[in-house]
Order: structure tokens, then sequence, then C-alpha cells
């Protein structure tokens, strides 16, 4: 994990490999380049003529861009690198959080190999800091676990791993002894520490994390953090009548699992129950994938990351909230005792399910949990999930879905998103398309209509929901994993979609902001 400080040091005088400053875009069509708040040393260093020195560059401020130049005379670090935060902000106005948490990560990206980089990015109070170092933090993101020694050797060889992470970062224009700017910077690290450890577990390989090994993982990290874990294993599952777990995992080798993680505080007056979809890996089970679309399921149990992360996170922050998480974590395999179309699975909470369709299993094994944690009364539920293709169709690979039983909820819900930098979306839950899950057969099918089918997941998973429980569903089928290049703060591969609205929520319901 790359390593953050507070500095007061000018940028001038600082030993480092890079000195990061911000640049935008002025305002109106012949506004040209700005410099950023931060960068007044280096710009006078300059002569006052950094922007014109990057104009000349081709450097334009916008969101993104990075442009390095080597150092002025005089400076301990050899190079500048600017940059672009897009747009100027509007008189009295500054850069959003988002805008700067965005620019440190591709900072961070930009000087993988380096050993130290000073930020002097905008800094007017202490969430900027936060942000700063959020960015840095999972802009500087690696997963390596299973790089081969031959790279190594390589790097040994040269003197330094052009691959490793940028190992220090010194954010210029804070204020180490300032209680705000401290606190923000460490919740920043409590939260990019559990959110990459989420992206680890989504990148790790499912030969590696089947559900007895992720339910381990949690068991270390509880113990580690003071929070109270119960692991059930198949014989507990089968004793409980968690059939859609079970009906899930029926066709693997590698039994499933049902984790309950508790953070409890003695000052609480809100619990807050946060249900994640754990399939290690979805090979659709008998009715199973076509190609070209198996090579990615390894991430089919970030939501349950997500939870974990933030079930930690809450912990390590030391939230005056109860915050209890369930991982419901199953492998979906064909095999000669994997459950078929056509089979009926009696649910947890006593309702019986027909089986339409095997890789609609996301929603079985939530059903379950989500019954099981309507049992504690908590204020709310909230469930992750990759759950539906037809929610990438609606709102594309960047943004989540929101669906709940409760309006002002699910616009709490998105505030906090949008407040994270994590973009989503409220949806509806129409009650006409519950007809269409109708079974002769059972109680309710795993299937209903085509058209709105991540509407229909969320409305399966309402008949689970215990009464008079506020629930919220998050569909992260389209961020949770992502297959292009890296950007903003952002890797390729698992990102760690949610934890940080989860972590949000967390906060704004131990502060009674959400009544």
């Amino acid at each position: 994990m790359t390593a953050l400080t507070l500095s007061t040091a000018a940028a001038t005088g600082l030993r480092a490999d890079a000195i990061v400053v911000g640049v935008a875009k002025g305002a109106g069509s012949k506004g040209g380049l700005v410099v950023a708040p931060g960068a007044e040393a280096v710009d006078k260093a300059y002569d006052g003529k950094l922007a014109s020195v990057l104009e000349t560059l081709g450097a334009s401020g916008g969101e993104g861009e990075v442009t390095k130049l080597p150092a002025p005379s005089g400076f301990k670090a050899p190079v500048v690198v600017a940059v672009g935060l897009g747009e100027v902000p509007e008189k009295d106005e500054t850069y959003g959080t988002d805008a700067l948490r965005r620019a440190a990560g591709v900072a961070a990206r930009a000087l993988t190999g380096s050993k130290k980089a000073a930020f002097a990015l905008p800094v007017e109070a202490a969430e900027d800091a936060g942000a700063l170092a959020e960015g840095a933090l999972l802009g500087a993101y690696a997963f390596d676990a299973y790089k081969g020694m031959a790279d190594t050797k390589a790097a040994k060889k040269n003197g330094k791993d052009a691959k490793a992470p940028l190992a220090e970062v010194a954010l210029l224009g804070g204020k180490p002894r300032d209680k705000a700017y401290k606190a923000a910077v460490e919740r920043a690290v409590a939260v990019a520490e559990e959110l990459n450890r989420a992206r680890d577990l989504v990148n790790t390989p499912p030969n590696d994390l089947n559900p007895e090994a992720f339910a381990a993982v949690a068991q270390a990290a509880a113990k580690e953090h003071g929070i109270k874990v119960q692991v059930l294993d198949e014989k507990a599952l089968t004793k409980g009548g968690f059939g859609g777990i079970l009906g899930v995992g029926a066709g693997s080798e590698a039994p499933p699992r049902l984790v309950k993680l508790s953070y409890t505080s003695s000052k609480a007056k809100k619990h807050l129950a946060f249900v994640g979809k754990g399939i290690t890996y979805d090979s659709g089970g008998i009715s199973l994938k076509p190609a070209g679309h198996n090579e990615t399921m390894k991430c089919d149990m970030a939501g349950a990351a997500a939870v974990f992360a933030a079930v930690v996170a809450a912990a390590r922050l030391g939230l005056e909230v109860n915050v209890t998480g369930w991982l419901a974590l199953a492998e979906n395999m064909p095999s000669g005792s994997a459950t078929r179309p056509g089979d009926v699975l009696r649910m947890y909470s006593g309702k019986t399910v027909e089986v339409l369709n095997t890789d609609a299993e996301g929603r079985l094994v939530l059903a379950d949990a989500i019954a099981k944690a309507s049992e504690d009364q908590p204020d709310a539920i909230v469930d992750v999930a990759t759950l539906t293709g037809a929610m990438m169709m609606a709102l594309g690979n960047r943004i989540f879905g929101i669906m709940a039983n409760d309006d002002a909820f699910r616009t709490s819900i998105h505030e906090i998103a949008e407040e994270v930098g994590e973009p989503s979306w409220p949806m509806p839950l129409p009650s006409d398309l519950r007809k269409g899950m109708d079974s002769p057969t059972a109680d309710i099918a795993n299937m209903g209509e085509r058209m709105g089918g991540g509407l229909v997941a969320g409305l399966f998973l309402k008949e689970f929901v215990g009464e008079g429980i506020t629930w919220a569903h998050l569909d992260i089928a389209g961020p949770a994993f992502h297959e292009g290049a890296p950007f903003g703060y952002t890797p390729k591969g698992g990102t760690g979609s949610a934890v940080r609205t989860l972590v949000r929520l967390a906060e704004h319901t131990a502060s009674g902001d959400l009544g």
C-alpha cells in the first residue's frame, strides 16, 4: 500500500521523484490553460509562465490529461507532472472533491515505478485533503499477486521495478497538526485500504477463491478488527433450511457458505444490515453461459467483497452504528448434482421458488440472506450484487442501479453515492412486472418478463424482505469489473464499486442524518 503523509514543505525543496500540479481549462473560448491553486511556488519558478509552457507542449487542462516536463533549476525533484482537472470552477466555487480524487488517481498511475511524489494540488479544506488522499491510494492500486518471477528478476537487475505502484505520496498544502485534516486523511486511508482489499478479492482467480477460502479471509479480518463472525457451512445451511444458497451451490465440489460479520458500537442507536452476492464463479450452471461470457465471471462475488470491505471499514473508523454484513457465498457450476431448470427450491423464508433459469442464481442466494438478515430487525437492509446484464444494458458499464421499497431511502442512497463519486441512478419497481414471476408450481419463479429484467430481479428480492423493514438493492453489474483501460482512480479489473457508498451510508446513519 502506498504510504501517505501531509506535508508543509515547499515544493521547491522537497526531495521526490516528481512534483504534481493541477491545471484546468479556463472559462470561455479564449480562457486558455489555468494553473490550479497549490502550484503557486512551482509556477513562480517558471517565472509565471508554467501555463504557457504547458500549452506549448499541447496541454489543455482536460480531465485525465497528464503532461510531464523537466523541473526548474533549483528543484530537488527532477520532474513536474501537470494533471488536468477539467473546467475551472465558477466564481466563488472550488474544485469538486471527485475532480480532485480523479486527478490524484491519474497522477498516481502516471507515476507507477516512482518512489515518492509531492502533490501540490488544490487543498481548500480538510475534505479536499481526504479526497486527494483517497484518489492517490486508489489510483496507485496494482494487483500483481500472480506475476511471474521473471519480471521480478528483471526488475532487480535493472535496479527498480517499473511496474511497482507509487511508493509514497506527500500531500502539500495540508495541515498535519489540524485534527480535521488528520481525520480526513486517516479516514481516506482506512476506506481506500479496505476498498483495495475488495479489489484484490474480485481479481483473485476462482481456483484460489472459493466460498470456503472467502470465508477464511473474512474470519481473519474479523479477528484483526474486533468484528464478531459466524460461518454457516453446508451442514449448518442444510439444518437451517437455506434452500436458495444450497441449490445454487449444489453443482460444485466447493460447498457454499453464509458468513455473518457483526460490528457493534456501544453508542449505536441504529442498525444497518448489508447483504452481498458472493458467487465466486458463475458458469451459469445447467443454463450454461455462452462462449465469451465466462472469462470474467470470477467477479460475480463483487457484492460480497463490497459488503465485507464496508463492514471492516466501519470497524476501523469506529462508527457509532451497528453494521452487520452477510456474505452469501456459492459457486455456480454444472454437474450431475446441479440444480436443474424446473426444480423447486424451498427457501429459508419458507417460500418455494421454481428455478426456470439456473443463471439467475444471484437472487436465490440473496433471497436467503435477506430473509435471515430480516430476523435481526435492522433499521435498513441494503443488498449489493452484480445481478443482471439487463442493468448494464440500461445504465452502461459505469453506473449502478438503485431500487428500494422506500422512495426517500432510495433518494438518500443516490445522493450519498454521488457525494462519494460513485455514479448511480434510481430505478423503479413496477408492480405490473411481478405477475411475470407467477408460477403454476411454486410460490414464485426466479424469472419473469425479459424486458425490464433488472427490475424483475429487484421485485424478486423484495419478496424476501421482512415486513416493515426499509430495503434497497444496488445492482453493480456494470461498474464492478472494468475491462477497458484505467481511468481516473479506476483500474482495470475489480473496482470496489459500492464500498464507499456503503461506508458513507453508515457514517450518515451514525450521525443521525438519515433519521
